[in-house]
């Protein structure tokens, strides 16, 4: 798979899940409203939407600007992981899953075309 194709398959996951997770949200008493900061990982992916168009042309800054928001959201997405893990919420574990296992993907994806990008200098 493509650099490209990575960054548009971990953008697209870091969109859809939280709008899942936000707009199936079921009020409890321990927890009467949702949190917005759950749309946080989708501000991430609309940026790496944009970023995709200057990872297709091989822009190395944006490819890098690109890994740092794809690191950043890894980083936040080890709480909630842990947090759904703990409360044994199945729909979140597969929610935050699907977006870190993108995730890696795409950064393992970046780190070969990287080492290739070297390999042809």
């Amino acid at each position: 798979m493509k650099t490209y194709q990575a960054n548009m398959m971990n953008g697209l996951a870091l969109i859809l899940m939280p709008l899942w997770a936000y707009l199936s949200f079921e009020a409890t008493a321990e927890k009467p409203q949702q949190s917005i900061t759950a749309l946080i990982p989708l501000i991430l992916g609309v940026i790496l939407i944009f970023c995709n168009s200057g990872i297709k042309k091989e822009n190395k800054i944006i490819a890098h600007i690109a890994v740092v928001i794809t690191l950043i959201a890894l980083a936040g997405l080890i709480m909630p992981l842990k947090s759904a893990i703990n409360e044994v919420r199945a729909l979140s574990i597969i929610r935050v899953l699907i977006m870190f296992l993108t995730g890696v993907f795409a950064m393992i994806t970046f780190v070969k075309s990287f080492i290739e990008a070297r390999k042809n200098k």
